[in-house]
Formats: structure tokens, sequence, C-alpha cells
């Protein structure tokens, strides 16, 4: 049961990235969640937002493989590779990207938030 709530919560998350809905993330996330970046930029929640709400960043793929949910209590670790591709700062992009997502529920009934995540680029 929760791994399937965690598995719809990823797809909620992915669907709001494509779809530059900051609604949708700002429930998503968490206010105090770090994101450590593929260059090793560390961006807390604002600085996510902000490159959605500007159109900094616009993704056009972003398909996954490899889903892995562990679960520890009411937190959820996930690990997905994803086929990204997208615009950054105006210049295009496309490459394959490994995620990890740290998802805590605040609450025995909450909603599922991501506190932590961390990308890296996959080199073949």
């Amino acid at each position: 049961m929760k791994i399937t709530l965690i598995e719809q919560s990823e797809e909620r998350l992915r669907q709001a990235m494509l779809k530059n809905d900051v609604l949708a993330l700002e429930e998503l996330i968490a206010d105090e969640v770090v994101f450590t970046t593929h260059t090793g930029e560390l961006i807390d929640k604002q600085t996510d937002l902000e490159a959605h709400r500007s159109d900094i960043q616009k993704l056009v793929l972003l398909q996954g493989q490899q889903q892995r949910v562990q679960l520890y209590g009411n937190t959820a670790v996930v690990t997905v590779k994803m086929e990204v591709a997208g615009t950054f700062e105006g210049k295009a992009f496309v490459g394959i990207y490994r995620y990890t997502r740290v998802w805590v529920q605040s609450q025995p009934q909450g909603n599922w938030q991501v506190v932590a995540g961390h990308v890296s680029q996959v080199i073949d």
C-alpha cells in the first residue's frame, strides 16, 4: 500500500516537473528540502520552484526506468534512472541521470513529501 502511494507521488512529481506546475511542486516538496544537483550545487525549495516558475528550466522528457522504492517506517528512499531532455537557461540538453529522493510522511495518514534529493549524470 505505502509503496503504491510513493509510486503515485513520484508520478505526480514527474508530471509537475514536466508541466512546471509550481502549485503541485509546492505540495510535494517539503519546505526544508535540500537538493544536490548534478553539478554538486545545493539548492533549496524556493530556488527549485523559481526555476520552474520562471521557465529557467523546461523539461520535455522525463522517462523513468529501474525505479526502486525502499520503505523505512514513515520514510521512503526512491532511486530511479531517467532519460531527461529539455532546456536550462535557454540551452538544450539531453542525458541519462540517476535520481535519489527521500520521501517522508509527516503524519500517519498525511501526505508524502520530498525532504532530500540528489541527481548524478550517468556516463556510459
